[in-house]
Parts: C-alpha cells; structure tokens; sequence
C-alpha cells in the first residue's frame, strides 16, 4: 500500500481494449460477450487515486462491454482494513476489494469476510500464472486473493550520462556492482541515493540481499517468523549491506544526510539536471517519478536488476501488489466472482497494460502490450523469475515490526545505516534487535 501511495503512474492514453475472441484465455465458462450478467451491478473497492484509478477504470468498463453488468468503483483511503470493517458494519460492504498487502488478505480471511474463490477463478489462475501467485492468495489452504496488478522491487534505475562521463556499463554480478560504484565515486560522483528517512526503502535492500544469499526457502520462513532473526543468514545479509553502505563516498553526504532524504527525492538526486548521485535502487514505480523530473525513462535513464549478493545462487525477485478478493456481505458475489475471473485474463491485464504504470503477473499476456521497451525489459523479469518471486517481506510482517514509521524493522534499519563505524557490532547489535521486536510483533 505504502508503495502505491508512492507510484505516479506513467501514461494516460489507452488503446482499444480486445475483450472476448482470440485474445480471451477463456476454457472455464461463465460469462460470454452479449451480457450474460446484463442488469447485475457490482461495487469493487481499491486505495488507487489520480491516473492508477482511472486506468482501473477502464478495466472496470471493458468488464461491463464483456459481461453487461454495471461495476462502480469505490475509493477505500489507505486503511484499507479500517474503511472495509466500518462498510461491512453498516451494511454497505463492495463486492470485491482490491488488498494491497499479504498480510491484509490474510486478516479479512481470517476474520471471515472472504469468501473462498470459484473454482472457474482457479482454473483460469492455474493456465495464466506461476503457482507462487495463488499460493500467495491462499490462507489456510483456501484460494481467496487473485493477484491482478504488482511490482518489480529488484531494479537499480542509473543515470545513462553519469555512466557514460564515468566510462563504466551496468553491472550484472555483485562484483561488478561493487566495482562501477567505486569508479563513479572516484570519477567525482556518488554511486547510489538512498532515501533512508523512509525506513521501507531500507527494508526492501534488505530483502533484496537476503533473497539472493538465504534462497526462497528461507526467506519464507524468515517472513513468518519460523526462523530468529539473529539467524546466521540474517547477519550475512547484514554484513553484505554494512560492507557495502559504509564505503566512503558511497551516498552524498554519507549515512546521516541520507536518513534525512525521502524516497521522492533520492530519485530526484540522481535525474535532476544537477545529479548528486549515478544510481538509485527501488521497485519499477521509480520509472514514475523520474518523469517529474523532466528526465525520459530509455534514454536519460535506464535500470539493471538487481544483482546476485555475494554467495547467492541467483539474482532476486521482490514483488508487492494487490489481490482482488469478494467480500462475504457483498451483494452480488456471482457477478463479483466473474470480474475476479476476468481479472486473471490476459484481457484484463492488457487494458492497464498499454495504459502505462502498470505490470502484471500473468504469464499469457502478450509482453507487446506494454507502451516502452523499459517496461517490457521488467515485466519479461518478474514472469521469468517463475515460482522464485517472493513478496515483499515486510509487508507480510505485523505492522507493528514491518510496517510502522519510527518503530520495529524501519527503525532498526535506519539506526544500523547511521551508526556503521563498527561494522561487526553494528551487524551483531541490528539482529538482536530485530529478533526482540520480531518476538513482540510475532507473539512468538
């Protein structure tokens, strides 16, 4: 949720929208082009604002040119959990909501305001997507989230003529990553931004690195808790991040000046007309707000993904995204069920696709449908990355240690970045914290 607030999506031109015929994955009946559902109405609920939501709302009217129903879109504000239980208590509850956390999902199944989905929804998610999406929307063995749009969070995005003044070319291993760093701050210009005052940029370098070295095994096992943090793939990952931001030159103005730039602005550092910085790691939703910097994404800036860490069998895939889900006291859950399914078509997918800002999980979607060479360059990563993309860590934690300004895994992370003199005590200190605040927030 936290990173959609952030997202300012490129491109408000829309193509036509192919609905029904060949473009339609189709195979488990349900609704057919002449309005099967005609006179039905649905509400579908989501946290988009501004141009996100009136893309979504092409995808809501190419359902209704498909099936005849009528789909109104509700804005939820960010708390989402909050803005749901107060409609569900007075009665006036969506059809469908679109989550935007793992942990969210998990809470309203729990709770029991889900309704399990069809097995129509199922049959089409089983042709059009990589299992890890449905296991990531199931609760309790129960299918009940249809992962419709999502991000990449394993993308270093670089100022082309930076590189070029410096002579160096992307980097595809760790090494070379550590290498080009070291050459940019030695041709006068410092590698990376990072906008540490917002503490989930910090946790996603985290998760990013501990993908890579601990593999995805762990990795969920360290999202659920299962594992301590005081484990030892959890100090490597940390020792790899100190070794790393402790470089001198490595941020402008080192450690403590970046705890005080935002997320917005460490894009800003490296695409202003005046660059402070050659390279600035965060999800494909950077692509957005470099464009307010007047700067043009494929020719003024470019991205690599983010590379292996050292000791790591491959390069990382961090994903977040929103999970469409039917509410048990919605009014219309046949229909709702159909717009879920219609949701995981590669129909659907294409209408915000050739929209911009926009990046879907399903494997069946044409990558031509997406407007740049940029963008297909990272939707063809994440669909590549198959079963090995894993959702983003800290949004699958407890508010309170993943998700919380000031507080548990932010707040640890921004205070092991400013205080990097000792390294090995900074690494040893940082996981027992984590482990204290994990416990508290786990109950476990």
């Amino acid at each position: 949720m936290r990173r959609g607030m952030l997202s300012i999506v490129l491109g408000l031109a829309l193509a036509a929208t192919a609905c029904g015929g060949s473009g339609d994955s189709g195979g488990s009946g349900g609704a057919q082009q002449g309005g099967a559902l005609q006179g039905q109405r649905i509400t579908v609920a989501a946290v988009w604002t501004g141009a996100e939501q009136d893309n979504f709302k092409k995808v809501l009217q190419a359902f209704e040119e498909k099936t005849g129903a009528k789909a109104e879109f509700l804005a939820t504000g960010d708390n989402v959990s909050t803005f749901i239980g107060t409609k569900i208590q007075g009665g006036q509850a969506p059809d469908v909501v679109m989550v935007p956390q793992v942990g969210v999902l998990q809470q309203f199944a729990r709770n029991s305001w889900l309704v399990p989905l069809s097995a129509d929804v199922a049959k089409e998610v089983d042709a059009n997507y990589a299992k890890v999406w449905k296991d990531l929307g199931t609760v309790d063995g129960k299918f009940y989230g249809l992962y419709f749009k999502v991000a990449n969070k394993s993308t270093i995005w670089y100022n082309t003529q930076a590189f070029q003044n410096a002579g160096v070319q992307p980097p595809k291993t760790w090494d070379e990553f550590v290498r080009v760093s070291q050459q940019l701050a030695d041709a006068g210009t410092a590698p990376m931004s990072i906008g540490a005052a917002d503490g989930w940029v910090l946790t996603d370098w985290f998760e990013n690195v501990y993908l890579s070295q601990a593999g995805p095994q762990k990795y969920d096992q360290l999202a659920k808790h299962e594992i301590k943090w005081t484990d030892p793939s959890v100090t490597k990952a940390l020792q790899t991040l100190a070794e790393l931001w402790s470089k001198p030159n490595f941020m402008p103005g080192g450690p403590q000046t970046a705890l005080q730039v935002e997320f917005p602005d460490s894009v800003s550092q490296v695409f202003s007309d005046e660059p402070k910085a050659a390279m600035v790691y965060e999800g494909d939703f950077v692509a957005g707000n470099i464009a307010t910097t007047g700067k043009k994404v494929g020719q003024d800036a470019n991205f690599f993904p983010f590379p292996a860490a050292p000791g790591g069998s491959q390069a990382p895939l961090v994903s977040a995204g929103d999970a469409a889900v039917v509410l048990k006291a919605g009014k219309n859950q046949q229909a709702a069920q159909e717009f879920v399914k219609f949701l995981a078509t590669p129909d659907a997918a294409k209408v915000w696709a050739t929209a911009g800002g926009f990046l879907s999980p399903n494997k069946k979607l044409d990558m031509s449908a997406y407007p740049d060479d940029v963008t297909r360059q990272i939707a063809k990563q994440l669909i590549d990355a198959g079963d090995a993309v894993r959702f983003d860590m800290s949004d699958q934690a407890p508010a309170a240690f993943g998700g919380t300004k000031g507080a548990g895994e932010w707040k640890i992370l921004q205070d092991f970045l400013g205080n990097l003199s000792d390294v090995q005590g900074a690494v040893q200190t940082t996981a027992q914290r984590l482990e204290q605040e994990a416990t508290k927030a786990y109950g476990s």
